[in-house]
């Protein structure tokens, strides 16, 4: 059930609780001396911000809770599904990217997606972080927040996990893959 950004319908609402609740309760390494009620109740405080984790849910993400910002008072949420969220993926980089493309464009892009859907696409630097928490992206890889210098050339850089080892690539924007999808974080 497609819902808009005014809020989630009181079932869909029970419904993601519960599976993000078991979700936290099993990977409780991801977010040591955080509990649960105190992200719930942000959560049922902003209504948009529920809505966004359910489009992380519901596009195969599996988010969940891998950090509390001090300074802001905001719980950090991220994509943590084993490979690159399923309904995320064949997408270019950006708009710019689609519009170049002439034939055999893709049905979207990866940031038009992620700001459709209230989030941030990773950062290296994130991508590392979450690699620290499990294995993810074996088989498929996530394109991350692409530095302006190698965008305005054209580039756009993603991320995968092979070896046991995280390596970053690098593609032209226009370009997708079955396996290529994107991640992203939530502060709420």
């Amino acid at each position: 059930m497609k819902t808009n950004k005014k809020g989630l319908p009181p079932k869909q609402k029970e419904e993601l609780f519960k599976v993000v609740k078991s979700r936290f309760e099993k990977n409780m390494n991801r977010h040591k001396g955080i509990e649960w009620t105190k992200v719930q109740e942000k959560l049922e405080a902003n209504a948009e911000k529920l809505w966004s984790l359910n489009e992380m849910e519901e596009t195969g993400g599996e988010p969940d809770v891998v950090a509390y910002d001090k300074k802001t008072g905001e719980y950090i949420f991220y994509d943590c599904s084993a490979e690159s969220p399923k309904e995320r993926r064949s997408f270019c980089y950006d708009e710019e990217a689609l519009e170049s493309r002439k034939e055999h464009k893709p049905k979207n892009s990866a940031m038009d997606m992620a700001t459709e859907m209230g989030i941030e696409i990773l950062s290296e630097e994130q991508y590392r972080d979450l690699q620290q928490l499990g294995s993810f992206d074996t088989k498929t890889s996530s394109w991350i927040k692409t530095p302006a210098a190698i965008r305005e050339l054209g580039g756009a850089i993603f991320c995968d996990r092979r070896y046991n080892h995280v390596f970053v690539y690098h593609n032209g924007a226009e370009s997708y893959y079955a396996a290529r999808g994107f991640r992203g974080s939530l502060r709420v």
